[in-house]
């Protein structure tokens, strides 16, 4: 009797050290995340959201030695107070386009950049999307059109025709 109690109380003992390791392995797999995040994109955090970095999960999963499905699992719901404000950890993984000089611009910050340009347009002669393309490319982000138009509906930004003011 007095063996089973011992073995059965040895046994919970031993599930409450594996539980406790395992939230202890979690949590430094998101501090390690959050901070691989936070080397990455810190230009974003001194400089603000047109500095965000393209980024992948698999290029984090790298950068900590996990699976790229780790780092999913870990930033899943998650979110993270910054002088920025509170983000989402989803939202440091951008898409993006290549630029001109061969870096990478987050859809984000072209975004932002858009918005700029569509709120400095005169209202009774507003720029098409393609001049929009024409602006960015200027500024040595290459983007298409159809781009454009696609990041301009997304934002909820009406076409040219339609924001003219007359």
């Amino acid at each position: 009797r007095e063996s089973k109690i011992s073995k059965f109380l040895s046994n919970r003992l031993d599930s409450a050290l594996w539980l406790i390791r395992s939230i202890e392995q979690r949590r430094i797999t998101l501090h390690k995340v959050i901070q691989s995040i936070v080397d990455v994109q810190r230009d974003f955090f001194d400089k603000g959201l047109i500095y965000l970095k393209p980024l992948t999960m698999k290029r984090i999963a790298d950068i900590v030695g996990v699976h790229e499905s780790t780092v999913s699992r870990a930033i899943s719901g998650k979110y993270v107070q910054t002088p920025r404000g509170v983000f989402e950890l989803k939202f440091f993984f951008q898409s993006g386009l290549k630029n001109n000089n061969g870096t990478s611009t987050s859809s984000e910050s072209i975004k932002k950049r858009m918005r700029e340009i569509i709120n400095g347009e005169d209202s009774h002669n507003p720029l098409s999307d393609q001049k929009i393309a024409d602006m960015l490319k200027a500024k040595g982000i290459s983007i298409s059109r159809r781009t454009v138009a696609k990041y301009r509906e997304e934002m909820g930004i009406l076409s040219s025709t339609k924001r003219k003011r007359y």
